[in-house]
């Protein structure tokens, strides 16, 4: 379906900053919106149900995955996440972006169920710096920290299946080359039509 809204996939190694990015993009961009996985891991910080993610156990997990309720889910790091159907389709029939945080697994998936997504890969600059991120960030043990590294190979070696990389070695340019994605893809043919439809029809553009 054509939808008017766009959808953005954003995934990355763990410690990538891709959550930094999305946080920052939305600060300065109130046409794109999030939406808000699901997972069974516990909170970590700060976080809260309902803002960064909804949190629940793996039954209520389970009963979801059977319900259909997820348009996407997989499981990483040991967790599960999954993208819930709820607002997302109504928000893109709307015309509004919404910009999804997810795995590279889920980031296929939404390839499948919507082929105009636009799929964003967050590199960082070196093994070093993603090790030294994840050390900094105080939150998982050694253990899951080599855990993650481990995981971060298979992930690296998905890149070539996304639409643009973004390498998160300064912050501000990274945000700048995300926000330049999105701007662009509001500027193709498709977007311009649907969203400037009375100047095409002045111009006599069909």
């Amino acid at each position: 379906m054509d939808y008017p809204g766009n959808i953005f996939v954003v995934a990355a190694p763990s410690g990538s900053g891709k959550s930094s990015l999305v946080k920052a993009l939305m600060e300065v961009d109130a046409g794109v919106a999030p939406s808000i996985s699901h997972t069974t891991r516990a909170p970590r910080g700060q976080e809260k149900d309902g803002r960064e993610y909804f949190f629940v156990d793996a039954a209520t997990f389970d009963r979801m995955v059977a319900a259909g309720d997820f348009l996407e889910w997989a499981q990483v790091h040991g967790q599960r996440y999954g993208t819930s159907r709820q607002g997302i389709d109504a928000r893109l029939r709307a015309g509004g972006d919404v910009v999804l945080e997810i795995d590279w697994q889920g980031a296929l998936q939404i390839r499948r169920l919507f082929p105009e997504a636009v799929l964003i890969f967050v590199l960082p600059p070196s093994w070093e710096e993603l090790r030294a991120r994840l050390l900094r960030r105080g939150e998982d043990s050694a253990e899951v920290i080599e855990l993650r590294l481990h995981n971060g190979r298979e992930e690296l070696a998905q890149v070539r299946q996304f639409d643009y990389v973004i390498i998160n070695e300064i912050f501000e340019r990274a945000l700048f080359d995300l926000k330049a994605i999105v701007h662009a893809r509001r500027l193709t043919y498709q977007a311009q039509r649907r969203a400037r439809a009375d100047t095409f029809r002045a111009l006599d553009i069909d």
